[in-house]
């Protein structure tokens, strides 16, 4: 979880529960539906420059950009250093390198790798950018790569005059778009085709300016590309059209439809639509994402955020982008902030509400473009899926600010993280006698409806549920119908997602209620402990960690009480022992234990099985079969037996008749929870 960004707005959840009138909280789904990747960062090599580009096949994923070098998670900049000039293949479930490394080089300038993208047969990688050679083999802007051997195609052997920023392959061409205008030798205005085999095709779509990104119809027919244009084929078309995949001649034209200050940098395709990712610069800019339908060619949505979109992919009926988005008020989202939000995810249906699924990057370093993400792909290794991110990043913002630079990866592997502490809890009394308890909403990065929890002097008393995001942080109320007049009471609120993972307690919040306490519950601790064993009659066990309790051979503990006056005009209504089995495999028992008065006298540090003290023979209570380990267990004791000695030490034993033997943590067991205790319950005579 990250630091809320002070933009949570005040609002009151209705949802009520309390003691006496309990109403079960709606349950929140598994991450909010229909997000299918959690926002849990996983650990990931990382680059020293920008990653521009990503694809993927059979479990490994190969980033291309402008860097030298990968480094392991976690390391700083310089260390543990491993060359790796442009290109990087790696392991899509460890973020690992493997052992496939490519050098992309040019003659002058800076070589780069701005386009991936992998053949239907998962064959062959193609690559696009600006370079000469590929591991020192001639390639000029564009190289085939044979993946099962990781070693350059020199077959394929097609001369590109510019850098190529754009790919889409079908079993048999290769189409590109970049900033070249000849391929081959032979004209091509800024988009072209060539075989698999590297023969130029007869497609051309020529455009006045460049392209970036292409996508090809469901059925090979068509193909939707996008770009910095004004026209295509000499048709008025801005940033955006349809083209025949065979000849390239104008399909659909989109004049007008998208503004001139604005480009399309990317395009993703599902089995219905495809959809755009833009940016602009100066005023009227159009950022966001538009959904177009493949058999329409019409528009289904578009959403208006602004912040430059960068990627866009579709994985389970949603659309993940990358982009650095500041101001999505006029989709009724998140209003104008200073900081962005680089990673953003919508139904395919409907971009509106953006779905709960914010992890987060900064935006890259000094000397960037500073955009943050630049890249998306899903892969695919031992049944689980990951979600790569690549970009110009360096840090993940949403997991601590932590150092990351160039990758990162998500998976839809179960959620992990807990949502952040409920804060600014506020007790207050009510009318009615009702306490109303008031806090702000935690946050959970992959699930926007969370459970919260209440505790009263450290007990559950009821829960809440409510919605949040990291521009809406509600206030949340509790009645609580069951406190008593005249008493003290403490409060806290735990927040849980769906999976059950669970925030720590907010801040105690305390309220005395009016009028004249009816009832009043006191919890006492013992204060000495011991046990004594049959088979070492000599030996004082009263420094254990735990209390052991068996007839044969025998064990009897021992717990001695502080009891305290009862409170003015009240008398004791209800005693109960509460002791917890400890973590020993054999501490738990199918005997029932006995609760039993002391008669005689012993110390923690002297007593033994020669001095045991005796015991009246009176059972006040039973604690039945504690069997389950690191549990609590109570029984229930005759109150009027321990009335009489209100204000005094009380001592207790623990017996039993069988042959299975208990192990209970005593006081001095580590940590401040499971000790044994009484709880007194106090009342009107």
């Amino acid at each position: 979880m990250r630091s809320t960004r002070g933009l949570a707005a005040t609002v009151t959840c209705a949802v009520l529960t309390a003691i006496g009138t309990a109403v079960a909280p709606a349950p929140a789904g598994a991450l909010t539906p229909p997000v299918a990747m959690t926002a849990d960062d996983l650990a990931t090599w990382q680059t020293n420059g920008v990653v521009w580009a990503l694809a993927q096949a059979q479990g490994v994923v190969f980033a291309g950009g402008t860097f030298s070098t990968v480094r392991p998670p976690g390391a700083a900049a310089g260390t543990s250093e491993q060359p790796a000039l442009n290109f990087q293949a790696f392991d899509a479930a460890t973020g690992a390198p493997t052992s496939c490394k490519l050098s992309f080089t040019v003659g002058s300038g800076t070589a780069t790798v701005r386009a991936l993208a992998v053949s239907p047969d998962q064959g062959t990688l193609y690559a696009g950018g600006t370079f000469g050679a590929v591991n020192g083999v001639p390639a000029s802007n564009i190289a085939a790569i044979d993946i099962a051997t990781c070693s350059v195609k020199s077959s394929f052997g097609v001369s590109v005059s510019a850098q190529v920023r754009g790919l889409a392959v079908t079993s048999d061409t290769v189409y590109m778009a970049g900033n070249f205008t000849t391929v081959a030798g032979e004209p091509r205005q800024h988009f072209a085709a060539v075989s698999t085999t590297g023969a130029l095709k007869p497609f051309t779509a020529d455009a006045d300016d460049a392209g970036k990104s292409l996508a090809v119809s469901p059925d090979g027919t068509e193909l939707a590309i996008g770009g910095d244009f004004a026209t295509v084929n000499g048709a008025s078309s801005h940033a955006l059209a349809v083209v025949d995949a065979t000849t390239g001649a104008n399909v659909k034209t989109y004049p007008g439809f998208i503004p001139a200050t604005s480009t399309v940098q990317n395009i993703t395709s599902d089995g219905t639509s495809f959809y755009t990712g833009n940016e602009g610069t100066g005023s009227g800019v159009f950022d966001g994402r538009i959904a177009i339908s493949w058999s329409s060619l019409g528009q289904r949505w578009r959403d208006t955020c602004l912040g430059a979109t960068q990627a866009v992919i579709v994985y389970k009926s949603v659309l993940y982008s990358a982009s650095h988005a500041h101001d999505c008020s006029s989709m009724g989202q998140f209003p104008q902030m200073n900081d962005r939000q680089h990673l953003l995810a919508e139904s395919v249906d409907n971009p509106k509400p953006l779905l709960g699924w914010f992890p987060d990057t900064d935006d890259g370093p000094a000397g960037t473009e500073q955009i943050g993400p630049r890249a998306l792909t899903v892969a695919s290794s031992g049944g689980t899926d990951y979600l790569w991110v690549g970009g110009e990043f360096t840090r993940i913002a949403s997991n601590g600010n932590r150092p990351q630079q160039g990758l990162v990866r998500f998976a839809n592997t179960p959620d992990t993280r807990s949502p952040s502490v409920p804060l600014q809890a506020l007790a207050a009394n009510a009318t009615g006698g009702r306490v109303l308890l008031r806090w702000q909403a935690g946050l959970d990065l992959d699930d926007t409806t969370l459970t919260y929890t209440v505790y009263r002097d450290g007990t559950k008393i009821g829960a809440v549920t409510g919605d949040s995001t990291f521009w809406q942080l509600p206030t949340l109320s509790f009645s609580d119908a069951s406190a008593q007049p005249g008493t003290t009471y403490t409060y806290q609120v735990t927040a849980s997602d769906p999976a059950g993972n669970t925030s720590a307690k907010s801040e105690a919040t305390s309220v005395t209620t009016p009028g004249t306490p009816t009832s009043a519950t006191t919890v006492v601790s013992d204060g000495a402990d011991a046990y004594v064993n049959e088979a070492a009659q000599t030996t004082n066990y009263g420094a254990d960690q735990q209390l052991a309790v068996r007839g044969t051979t025998g064990y009897t503990a021992y717990l001695r009480f502080d009891l305290p006056q009862a409170p003015s005009g009240m008398v004791l209504k209800s005693a109960e022992l509460t002791v917890r089995t400890s973590s020993l495999s054999t501490g738990g028992s199918t005997d029932d234990l006995a609760v039993q008065p002391v008669t005689g006298s012993w110390t923690e540090t002297g007593v033994t099985w020669s001095t045991k003290p005796a015991l009246d023979s009176t059972v006040l209570g039973t604690l039945h079969a504690p069997s389950a380990l690191q549990t609590d267990y109570s029984a229930a004791l005759t109150a009027s037996a321990l009335s009489d000695h209100l204000g005094q030490s009380y001592d207790l034993a623990l017996t039993d008749t069988g042959a299975d033997s208990a192990w209970l943590w005593s006081r001095d067991a580590p940590g401040t929870s499971g000790h044994p205790q009484l709880t007194l319950v106090f009342g009107q005579p």
